[in-house]
């Protein structure tokens, strides 16, 4: 884990997040980028001024963020980007070979009865890059335990566990695996991979209608400081991002929400 990027729209949520970039990569070794990003109008009708004082907010805000979190000697670099948040985020994220996004469930607004917003549910919903999902005014804690939740046991590629694996090792964590069996589940899914099964504290299967009501069965028993889940085309979250946006109702937690790659 060697770059983290934490966009920010917010300076409550950017404070939250940064304050969990730093001290991960304090004990990482993770270098950390914040990125704003605005969008500006039109040149024609003399918005020229305008346009500077969005530059300078923008640049105002990601200073403020920066002064109010101690960073521990850690390197935060602040970047002010022009453009849509999602695809500036993922520009940004290719070109400085982000391992690791830590995100708020919402960028702006706080709906009571949503979980993700549309702007964090598009980006967990359309990039390959493994998400951290804080939730507000989260406060940094060491991660012990780790409940990895999931439906279809397969992996395409045992490269996707990584990021689980550098957090599990960096905290000397355990990781304990959760397998929902739902009754729309295909027989070969039953199946656990070896790869999977290698990283575990403990193993549990439960049958449930779905998998979030598996993950509130056993949250208490297993008390994680981390949820990890795989995004998958098929399977867990399948209804859940046929919208950007997910409601409390289908999906939350009120602990750090680490999302994977799955296969497709």
């Amino acid at each position: 884990m060697k770059n983290i990027l934490v966009p920010v729209n917010a300076f409550s949520s950017g404070v939250t997040n940064l304050r969990y970039a730093v001290n991960l990569a304090s004990i990482s070794g993770a270098k950390v980028y914040l990125v704003n990003t605005y969008k500006e109008f039109s040149r024609v009708g003399g918005l020229t001024k305008v346009n500077q004082l969005i530059v300078e907010d923008s640049e105002e805000l990601l200073d403020k963020v920066v002064a109010e979190v101690d960073t521990k000697g850690v390197e935060v670099t602040s970047i002010s980007l022009k453009g849509d948040p999602f695809e500036g985020i993922k520009r940004v994220s290719e070109q400085l070979g982000v391992d690791l996004l830590i995100l708020s469930p919402q960028s702006i607004e706080i709906v009571d009865e949503v979980y993700l917003g549309k702007i964090t549910g598009k980006i967990v919903k359309q990039t390959d890059i493994p998400i951290l999902i804080v939730p507000k005014d989260y406060i940094f804690r060491k991660i012990e335990v780790i409940l990895l939740a999931f439906k279809n046991g397969r992996i395409s590629h045992p490269e996707v566990l990584e990021p689980l694996q550098q957090l599990a090792q960096v905290f000397s964590a355990k990781i304990n695996l959760l397998q929902v069996k739902t009754p729309d589940m295909a027989h070969e899914d039953h199946s656990v991979d070896p790869a999977l099964m290698s990283l575990k504290n403990i193993f549990k299967e439960t049958e449930n209608a779905t998998v979030f009501q598996g993950i509130l069965e056993h949250f208490q028993s297993n008390n994680p400081d981390l949820l990890c889940v795989f995004r998958r085309k098929r399977g867990f979250f399948q209804k859940l991002w046929e919208k950007n946006a997910i409601l409390k109702k289908d999906f939350h937690t009120t602990k750090p929400l680490l999302v994977l790659k799955g296969q497709d």
